[in-house]
């Protein structure tokens, strides 16, 4: 089994430079960046949205999630970074990066793979629209 890179950042990173530095020479790598919306889940205009986790425990749940879809998949090496702190409309939030031999694997294993970051991992995010945040009781949709 290939490897499976699993970062949490308080500081910002450039999802390009990041990959330049990671990257193999696999048959295909399917790539997301997530970047922090402008609007609220309640559509008001988002100043800042700010993540906090749990360490350890959030890197240790994300690599056994994308071990079991690595193996479910076929894939090769996994990248995982993603923020924490306060990040404002535009930045990067999250960067996955999965290697395979085949475009399928690989794309389906990290659609997958954000879809369980989206709703397992341990993140608890606060929405800033004004002077006061507002914690979020779940996740946005695909």
């Amino acid at each position: 089994m290939n490897g499976i890179q699993v970062e949490i950042r308080s500081t910002s990173f450039d999802p390009w430079l990041e990959l330049m530095r990671w990257g193999g020479d696999p048959a295909a790598v399917a790539v997301f960046v997530g970047r922090v919306r402008p609007i609220a889940i309640d559509g008001r205009v988002l100043q800042a949205l700010e993540l906090e986790h749990y360490p350890g425990l959030c890197e240790r749940q994300i690599t056994a999630m994308a071990e079991r879809l690595q193996q479910q998949h076929g894939a090769g090496a996994m990248l995982v970074l993603h923020r924490v702190g306060l990040l404002r409309p535009g930045e990067p939030i999250v960067l996955v990066a999965v290697e395979a031999d085949r475009r399928g694997a690989a794309q389906r294993c990290s659609a997958e793979l954000l879809e369980e970051l989206k709703h397992r991992a341990p993140f608890w995010k606060r929405e800033w629209c004004s002077d006061q945040g507002t914690w979020l009781a779940e996740n946005t949709p695909l």
